[in-house]
Formats: C-alpha cells, sequence, structure tokens
C-alpha cells in the first residue's frame, strides 16, 4: 500500500457513511454529550502539578468503551484503534 493522498481519508469516511458507519448510526440517536457531567463527576484527575499528559476527553473515552463493547475488542485492539484514528487526525 502506497502513501496516503491528500483526501484519502475524507473519501474512507464517505464511503463509510454511504455503508451505513454504526458510529454515525450511534451519533444520530444519542447525545453523548449529555453524559459529559456524570463522566467528568466519576472520573478521579490530577491537578496536573506533577505534568504529564492531558486527559483524553471523558465522552470521548466513552464512546471508544462503546464501540470496544459492541465490536468485542480486546483492550489491546482498542488501544491500537485509537492511536491510529489519533495519529490519523493529527496535523502533519
Amino acid at each position: 500500500m502506497g502513501q496516503l493522498g491528500f483526501f484519502d481519508l475524507d473519501e474512507h469516511y464517505q464511503r463509510l457513511s454511504e455503508n451505513g458507519d454504526l458510529l454515525l448510526k450511534l451519533a444520530a440517536l444519542i447525545d453523548f454529550e449529555a453524559f459529559q457531567p456524570k463522566l467528568v463527576t466519576a472520573l478521579k484527575w490530577s491537578d496536573g502539578s506533577k505534568g504529564g499528559r492531558p486527559p483524553y476527553d471523558p465522552v470521548l473515552m466513552f464512546e471508544i468503551l462503546i464501540l470496544q463493547t459492541l465490536y468485542t475488542q480486546s483492550d489491546d485492539a482498542t488501544e491500537w484503534g485509537a492511536s491510529v484514528m489519533s495519529l490519523a487526525s493529527t496535523p502533519p
């Protein structure tokens, strides 16, 4: 497989939506942002005084856990998929 072109990711997303992407269907049915206050309350976050990477958005992590359950993925497979998507959405 060669290097991805500039529009490859957009074309991939278009094909997914045309084929009935599960994530798009879920997003149309569920307002995930409504879970934000309860998720923030449930999570223990440090104050950042010791440094480190900022935490992921709790709603994003919730969505990832739902997808992990739906696709019966292991934690390792889910972590790898999330890292790949993170790299794909990061500007060069």
